[in-house]
């Protein structure tokens, strides 16, 4: 395995088990194909590192990278966008439900 291998496999692992999926708090929603990605790299890197390898080269692939800097993009955008129209509606519930 070469040295980015390592390193990869190295960030994921520590990436996906420090990552939790259930935090109310967690912006990141790529968590979830994160994870998924990672353990599918371990299971086939164990069954043949030729497999993993080509694995790994492939999601360094400028097309990969893209789509995933656009998919962080875009979902960071929705957080925000639903989590600015969450305030509103509890702003909306306080001063017009409530009467705060």
């Amino acid at each position: 395995a070469s040295t980015s291998a390592s390193a990869w496999e190295r960030e994921s692992r520590t990436e996906v088990h420090s990552k939790s999926i259930i935090d109310r708090e967690r912006r990141d929603w790529l968590v979830i194909p994160d994870a998924a990605a990672a353990y599918i790299y371990e299971a086939v890197n164990k069954v043949s590192p030729r497999a993993g390898q080509f694995l790994l080269d492939v999601s360094q692939t400028t097309v990969v990278s893209g789509i995933r800097n656009f998919l962080i993009n875009e979902t960071a955008r929705l957080t925000k966008l639903a989590e600015q129209l969450m305030e509103k509606i509890k702003n909306l519930c306080y001063t017009k439900v409530l009467g705060y």
